[in-house]
Parts: structure tokens; C-alpha cells; sequence
């Protein structure tokens, strides 16, 4: 064998076993228990027999809790499709705008990262609660408008403060202000390869902004969705912070079930049975986006 190419395996051999070995000990171990724990029962509060059962899983399938990770998977959805919404025009602004506006709004869509989550989502609540800020601004309007009508003898019923916080709107709310950089960023990554002159050429043949949009912006843009679809609906399934803060007692998701199976509860086999049901589901996403994209390279080939 060639000298450098035996040097070479042999460092890349070095670099590689450190970060597997900790990978191993550290996730793949411990993940492995956790499984095991789903396939096993309670016999006491300290102990837990592994015997292969498929009672945990057959708790976990009750139409109670498969209506709860239905709506961590709606509210994951209706996330997913307001950042979106919310961050496809910001991405399309950020990939035509000059090289140094781009920076700075790039900038801007990465500085939440570095707050720390808590801190971001007491923040909101501090906007949401009934003396925040979204109360107090809506109660000076109020009161201007009362006083501009009262010169005109008509008298406006005391304004009572909306009941935003702990509420499925501003679970939502919590999820989209999390995971929109999430969704922005692939967009960005895949229409900032698009060049402006097939938007001219199109429009100069004649194509409508509709059709430009379908046919010229979307297709290259595809990619960056799907990821964008896969960083944001995943995480928001699993969110357990923000219900857990801005959500009231209907908003539970399956997170916070699977929390107080280990932590309250003391029901180790079932919280696992839970968390290998949302990882399943997990996995089902990561399939359906890898089927997808090598569907997509077949068809460019």
C-alpha cells in the first residue's frame, strides 16, 4: 500500500474514533436504554423489569394520548406553514438585496440564536400577559378613542384586557417566534443561488408573476422548503418549553406528557414508549424528505 495513503487512513482513522466513541457512549447508549425501558414494566417505584412487553406501547396507543400527539401535530403543522408564510418573502427580500443588506438581514434572522431560549420565551410572556405590553397598547387606544367619542355624548364600556396568554394562540405564537430562523435559512440557502435574468427572461417572454413564481422560483426554491418543512415541523412536535410556559392545561403537547412520566409520574416504560412513538414519527419525516429528494435527482437526471 502506498505510504501517504496508509498515513493518511491512519489520521483519518484518529480523527474519526474520538467523536464516534462519544457519540456511542453518550447517545447512542443511552438511547438505547431508553428503548429498552419501552419494552419493559413498573414492579416497583425503584425497579424495572425488561421482558419484551408491549403493555407501554399499548398505553401509549389509548385514544387519549394519540389525541394529544395529534395536536402536537397540528400545532406543529399550523407552525410550520405560518414560518412559511412568514419566511419565504423575508428569504426571497434577503437573496435580491445588495451584498451588504444581505449581511445585516442575515444578522438579524441569526440573533435570536444567541439568546437563550428561556429568556426569549419570558420575554413573550411579558408581551402576552393581561399587564403586558400587547394589553397596555390596546388600552391607550381604547381610551383615546373612548375619549375623542365622549365629546360627542357616546360612552364606550370600560376595555377589559384580552386573555392572550396560556392559550393554544399563543402556543402557536411561542412556536413560530422559535422556529422561523429555522425555516428562513434553507430558503435563503437555495434562492440565493437563483439568478435574477431568468426572472427578466421570464417576464420578458411573457410569463405572469404568478407563473414566474410557480414555474422559475418555486422549483429552485424546493429544496429549501422541504428542509425548511423538516427543521420546523420536527422540533415544533417535540417543543416542550413553550407549551409548558405559554400554553394553558388544553394545550398540552406530547413533550410535556412524556416530562411527567419521568419526572412525576415515575412511569419509566411508558414516557419511553412515548418518546420512541414521536421518534418513529420523527423518523417517518426523514424518510419521506430523502424519498423526496431522490425523486428529485432522478428527475434531473
Amino acid at each position: 500500500m502506498n505510504r501517504p495513503i496508509a498515513a493518511a487512513r491512519g489520521l483519518f482513522t484518529f480523527l474519526t474514533v474520538p467523536p464516534l466513541a462519544w457519540l456511542l457512549a453518550f447517545f447512542l447508549a443511552p438511547l438505547g436504554i431508553v428503548w429498552a425501558y419501552s419494552f419493559g414494566e413498573n414492579v416497583s417505584l425503584t425497579r424495572i423489569v425488561v421482558d419484551g412487553s408491549l403493555a407501554a406501547y399499548a398505553h401509549a396507543l389509548q385514544p387519549l394520548y394519540l389525541g394529544i400527539i395529534g395536536k402536537s401535530l397540528g400545532f406543529a403543522i399550523v407552525t410550520t406553514l405560518a414560518c412559511l408564510i412568514i419566511g419565504f418573502p423575508v428569504a426571497v427580500g434577503m437573496a435580491f438585496a445588495r451584498p451588504r443588506t444581505k449581511a445585516w438581514l442575515l444578522l438579524l434572522v441569526m440573533l435570536p440564536f444567541w439568546t437563550n431560549l428561556l429568556i426569549r420565551t419570558y420575554a413573550l410572556m411579558a408581551v402576552l400577559r393581561t399587564e403586558g405590553y400587547v394589553n397596555r397598547a390596546l388600552g391607550w387606544g381604547w381610551g383615546v378613542m373612548a375619549s375623542a367619542l365622549g365629546f360627542v355624548g357616546f360612552h364606550m364600556p370600560v376595555f377589559h384586557p384580552l386573555l392572550l396568554l396560556h392559550t393554544d394562540g399563543a402556543v402557536v405564537l411561542g412556536l413560530v417566534y422559535v422556529q422561523l430562523p429555522f425555516m428562513i435559512l434553507p430558503l435563503y440557502a437555495a434562492l440565493d443561488r437563483l439568478d435574477p435574468a431568468l426572472i427578466e427572461a421570464s417576464l420578458d417572454l411573457g410569463a405572469s408573476q404568478i407563473g414566474v413564481f410557480t414555474r422559475t422560483v418555486a422549483p429552485i426554491a424546493a429544496p429549501g422548503i422541504v428542509s425548511g418543512v423538516v427543521l420546523t415541523l420536527i422540533p415544533s412536535v417535540g417543543a416542550y418549553l413553550t407549551p409548558d410556559l405559554l400554553g394553558g392545561p388544553s394545550s398540552l403537547m406530547i413533550a410535556n406528557v412524556i416530562e411527567r412520566q419521568f419526572r412525576s409520574a415515575d412511569d419509566w416504560p411508558f414516557g419511553a414508549a412515548l418518546s420512541f412513538l414521536l421518534m418513529y414519527l420523527t423518523l417517518v419525516c426523514v424518510a419521506a424528505q430523502s424519498l423526496a429528494s431522490w425523486r428529485r435527482s432522478r428527475i434531473a437526471r
